[in-house]
């Protein structure tokens, strides 16, 4: 299963919003430096969905595509 996500780097909480069951917007308290805010990431969505989880989409970028396997 394939997930969009719309990132909000360097906020000053964390919280997942789900828009709908393929897309979520994500609030991080990470700064979007050194890959910090993908690390951080997949650390909350391995928790959210309770499954293993894989960048494969927007590295750089605030829209990423996750899949979760």
């Amino acid at each position: 299963m394939k997930i969009k996500v719309r990132v909000h780097p360097n906020s000053s909480k964390e919280k997942i919003i789900k828009i709908n069951e393929k897309e979520l917007e994500i609030w991080i308290n990470k700064q979007a430096k050194n890959d910090k805010v993908n690390i951080n990431l997949i650390k909350l969505l391995k928790n959210y969905f309770k499954k293993e989880v894989k960048l494969i989409f927007g590295f750089k970028s605030r829209n990423k595509i996750f899949e979760i396997k």
